[in-house]
């Protein structure tokens, strides 16, 4: 079993608010990051933006034309 079919196996169990929990993990993680390496935070605020927009492009993608 490859590992994408072993994930998706997994991601079946997970209900609303395990989804929630894993969000709030990944801000509580990168905020983390950012007090940990303050550089980060010198980018301007437009790259924060494009770097949202490219992430978003697949999952949004996905959902309204499946």
């Amino acid at each position: 079993m490859c590992y994408g079919k072993w994930m998706d196996k997994k991601i079946k169990k997970l209900n609303w608010l395990d989804y929630k929990l894993v969000k709030w993990s990944v801000v509580a993680f990168t905020l983390f990051i950012a007090k940990v390496w303050p550089t980060i935070l010198y980018l301007d605020w437009y790259w924060y933006a494009l770097a949202g927009i490219v992430f978003a492009i697949r999952p949004l993608y996905k959902m309204f034309t499946k």
